[in-house]
């Protein structure tokens, strides 16, 4: 222990003798002060100097006794219910600013009391969890940025010093510049998907409420996917409903949309099937997307929407794992819902329900 520490807790120890010595001492001599008055008139006692002398050392001896008692057991209750519970936070804390989230504070309730420490350490413990969570997210993200960078660069790499051979045919210089630009394409696009999931995780974004037709939406979203579809031969089967019209964010709506056909038609073997439904159910507006395609394992399904997660890692080099991470939170910042329903070599379908009308407060971006 410190000099300083041992000064400032003596000087406390001093300052609360001195603090119970005048309460005693005051309330010590009215008492015997009232006690000899009322025996004087009583009694017909009459008190001499002597007598006087001998009550006042008597008195101020009790009130001497009874203050240190008092210290005493002050500084064993502050210890027991203040000082040590204190001790723990401070310990605990301590090990949080070095880094380890894992800390947790254990029970401080005094027995048969309402301890106002016990409910320090549960915030306490709530806030090390939730530190400890934040951690375990930020060194997966930066571990798997890392690790989704690293393909596109060595493509990028290789192909290009392939590209500096003097003696390349126009045949291959146009393949390995093909391949170049795939990898460069890829890569920016992991770079936007990641800015976009930033910013709707940190509520940069914020949901603007309009009234638009999401008939005209989805029709719009899923043409774009034409020249994909044609590609592969898929055959596509639509079903919408004509002018359903909801109160939502229409551009964090197009994002949805987007990564689910995109996902249908990339995961769909060629001559496949996907299919777009769109219907009204009370309340709600219906999308249901489904494919033929590889279909999903129960395990696989419990990562899903979860970052930089590619359950078939055979269609790796298509995508980042972010897509339906960006639906996911996109989903839960809007107040919509999505469930998913698959079966391994069957297909997939994605089901959002989203509430037509919202409350007419527009939220400002």
């Amino acid at each position: 222990m410190s000099r300083d520490i041992r000064v400032k807790k003596t000087l406390r120890a001093v300052n609360h003798f001195v603090i119970f010595f005048l309460m005693v001492a005051f309330i010590v001599s009215c008492c015997m002060l009232l006690f000899l008055n009322t025996m004087t008139r009583s009694m017909g006692i009459e008190l001499t100097s002597d007598n006087i002398e001998l009550a006042a050392k008597i008195t101020m001896l009790n009130v001497v006794i009874i203050t240190a008692l008092f210290t005493v057991l002050d500084h064993a209750r502050r210890k027991i219910t203040v000082e040590r519970p204190t001790q723990k936070i401070i310990e605990a804390g301590r090990k949080v600013m070095e880094g380890d989230f894992s800390v947790r504070i254990e029970n401080l309730t005094s027995i048969g009391t309402e301890d106002p420490f016990q409910e320090i350490a549960e915030c306490f413990n709530k806030m090390a969890q939730e530190l400890s969570s934040t951690e375990t997210l930020r060194t997966d993200f930066v571990a798997n940025v890392s690790h989704e960078m690293k393909t596109p660069l060595a493509v990028m790499q290789n192909y290009g010093t392939l590209l500096q051979a003097p003696e390349l045919s126009e045949e291959k210089r146009i393949e390995y510049a093909k391949a170049l630009t795939d990898a460069s394409r890829r890569l920016a696009d992991m770079m936007t998907n990641i800015l976009k999931l930033n910013r709707l995780e940190n509520q940069q974004i914020t949901p603007t409420c309009e009234h638009y037709n999401l008939s005209e939406q989805v029709c719009e979203c899923l043409l774009g996917f034409e020249a994909a579809w044609e590609k592969k031969e898929l055959n596509i089967e639509t079903d919408i409903e004509e002018d359903v019209c909801i109160s939502s964010d229409a551009e964090m709506m197009s994002l949805v949309w987007n990564n689910l056909f995109s996902n249908a038609i990339k995961f769909t073997e060629k001559g496949g099937t996907v299919s777009i439904f769109l219907y009204t159910e009370g309340d709600h507006a219906v999308v249901k997307v489904s494919d033929t395609g590889c279909g999903i394992s129960a395990d696989v399904g419990k990562h899903m929407f979860d970052k930089f997660y590619q359950g078939d890692t055979s269609h790796a080099t298509q995508g980042n794992g972010l897509g339906l991470a960006l639906v996911r939170r996109v989903i839960d910042i809007t107040e919509s819902d999505i469930s998913v329903e698959s079966e391994l070599g069957k297909g997939t379908t994605f089901t959002v329900r989203i509430g037509r009308c919202c409350d007419g407060v527009e939220a400002a971006r």
